[in-house]
């Protein structure tokens, strides 16, 4: 029952770390400091129990294994509720991109469209900023209307201005 409780809590306490990084990232300081909270009086109540009896091996085993699991389901979290902003950047060829840009308008997303010069060819960047809950809604346009499209996505903080899909 130990080895359980010790794997539980550290489990529960990295995946709280993990999201409570995240919110530092993002500038959400009363989270991250309530999350901090929590997150130290379990990890402070599973390393004393460890502590407590370092010859035992299952105790340092289920520790170990807490905090690897606890970072899978952390992760898995922050992905599911996907908190925050991101750039989309798309190169398209100079045929594609008026069209694209048009559907991602019609679609409530801002776009911005930058001359660009491949290797082998002219090209279009369109840009938009986007609520992070909306990229799969993004790139399944994008891979409708313009397959070939290279497409990254980075985290972006908003600082101030710009045109932004309205919530429903």
């Amino acid at each position: 029952m130990g080895y359980l409780l010790i794997f539980f809590a550290r489990v529960c306490d990295v995946t709280l770390a993990t999201i409570r990084t995240i919110m530092v990232v993002q500038g959400r300081k009363g989270y991250a400091a309530l999350i901090g909270f929590f997150e130290i009086i379990i990890y402070i109540t599973a390393l004393g129990t460890v502590m407590k009896n370092l010859n035992n091996v299952g105790n340092i085993l289920a520790y170990a294994l807490g905090y690897s699991a606890g970072n899978y389901v952390g992760i898995t979290i922050e992905d599911r509720i996907a908190l925050g902003n991101s750039t989309v950047q798309i190169i398209v060829n100079k045929n594609t991109s008026r069209e694209l840009a048009s559907v991602l308008r019609e679609s409530g997303y801002g776009v911005t469209v930058l001359d660009g010069h491949g290797r082998d060819d002219d090209m279009d960047v369109l840009m938009t900023i986007i609520d992070r809950k909306k990229i799969k809604e993004i790139r399944k346009i994008i891979e409708e209307v313009a397959p070939k499209a290279f497409v990254t996505v980075n985290s972006t903080t908003i600082q101030s201005g710009g045109y932004f899909l309205k919530k429903k």
